[in-house]
């Protein structure tokens, strides 16, 4: 059924590493910008306006589509025969991580908007600890697809 995805298999895995990587930097970088925003600034202050315009430009002009990016070129790659093994345990533990990621942009988008309603109670420390979640997603994801147990 969905045999033509093979023509495309190396574009499609290809887009897919680049929009994985993107995101992953946002996801990166973001809980960082939180951590100098609530340790920094005020709710109407001018750092407080300089960290919404760069908060707000990283998550929905790079992030959100990065995410949205991977979302896709992931289930395409899912869809082209003989890419993935549903009988092994390396897809799902994959996709726990990947909801683990897309769980965590979320929550970082629901930060943003407690900044610009000047409501976040979120600390620092808090954000620091956040920020290692991607990375341990990460490897989970990592060593599934690559050591495919």
């Amino acid at each position: 059924m969905f045999d033509f995805l093979l023509d495309f298999y190396p574009w499609t895995k290809a887009l897919h590493i680049v929009s994985v990587i993107t995101w992953m930097a946002g996801l990166f970088y973001l809980p960082r910008l939180f951590v100098y925003h609530a340790e920094t600034s005020k709710p109407g202050d001018s750092r407080d306006e300089v960290f919404q315009t760069m908060e707000y430009k990283l998550l929905r002009v790079i992030m959100n589509p990065a995410m949205i990016a991977t979302w896709l070129f992931g289930v395409t790659l899912v869809l082209t025969p003989g890419v993935v093994d549903w009988s092994a345990i390396w897809p799902w533990t994959k996709m726990a991580g990947i909801l683990g990621l897309t769980w965590f942009h979320h929550w970082l988008g629901h930060r943003r908007k407690e900044f610009v309603k000047g409501t976040c109670q979120t600390t620092g420390r808090t954000f620091r600890l956040m920020n290692e979640m991607p990375t341990v997603l990460m490897i989970v994801i990592v060593f599934s697809v690559v050591l495919r147990f």
